[in-house]
């Protein structure tokens, strides 16, 4: 079993490593200093266990975790905490693989054996009974065999597309497999429903305005790829809009 190591102290990574050389059945992946470099490390190398600090600058491990569930074989996940015993409780009703800090060889080994993939809807659960994580700071797509990380602050907005979602963002767009109701739950504070099948930024948009056929759509802020005509609000959703834009 190949394991990755990830932590944003080098002191506990070379603990983990060592550990990990003199147990047998596993193998030394590499090693990532946070979240952002884990993501890129195990589209290359393909881990089968990650081992995961929860607080990390930049990308939490929770976060990191549910981006690495976007892996085609996604590995399984240990978190490395230092989290009081209310947190650990959580852990332990959702299933979840951790380790407590200092990491202890025995307690690592079990961790290992037991090492399970975890899936989104746990993580949140998860997230939101520690208070150890907010909503992602990004989204993840997989482009040409890799993940991609998109910050929500770039999104313009979420359209369904078929089975998948597709994100509009500052650079281009790109398809996630994520409900749009999922989404819309998570960063119910920073987007807004239009539609059916489109989910919006609210500090994206510069204006509203009426079409020929008197429809109204929303004019984005900065809408160099003319993606705006995509952007009809059906009038269910219109008053709560308004709403929103007038900071009500």
């Amino acid at each position: 079993m190949r394991v990755l190591v990830v932590d944003d102290e080098g002191l506990a990574r070379d603990r983990l490593r060592q550990i990990i050389a003199d147990l047998d059945g596993y193998e030394f992946a590499g090693e990532a200093g946070n979240g952002e470099q884990a993501i890129a490390i195990a589209s290359d190398v393909r881990p089968d266990i990650v081992l995961l600090d929860i607080r990390m600058p930049g990308l939490s491990g929770i976060e990191t975790a549910h981006h690495l569930n976007a892996l085609e074989n996604p590995p399984a996940v240990v978190f490395t905490t230092a989290y009081d015993e209310y947190a650990i409780a959580a852990f332990e009703a959702k299933a979840v693989g951790y380790v407590l800090k200092p990491v202890r060889r025995s307690r690592l080994k079990s961790a290992l054996e037991h090492a399970t993939r975890i899936a989104g809807s746990t993580l949140h659960d998860v997230a939101n009974q520690t208070g150890s994580d907010g909503p992602r700071e990004h989204v993840c797509a997989q482009i040409q065999n890799r993940l991609t990380l998109i910050a929500v602050a770039n999104i313009n907005f979420f359209r369904a597309d078929q089975k998948y979602v597709a994100v509009h963002h500052s650079d281009g767009q790109c398809l996630i497999d994520e409900s749009l109701q999922g989404l819309e739950e998570e960063f119910a504070d920073r987007f807004i429903r239009i539609h059916r099948g489109a989910l919006v930024a609210v500090d994206k948009i510069e204006t509203l305005e009426k079409t020929e056929n008197g429809t109204t759509r929303i004019v984005l802020r900065d809408d160099s790829q003319d993606d705006g005509k995509q952007l009809i609000i059906s009038r269910r959703h219109l008053a709560e809009l308004r709403r929103r834009l007038k900071g009500g």
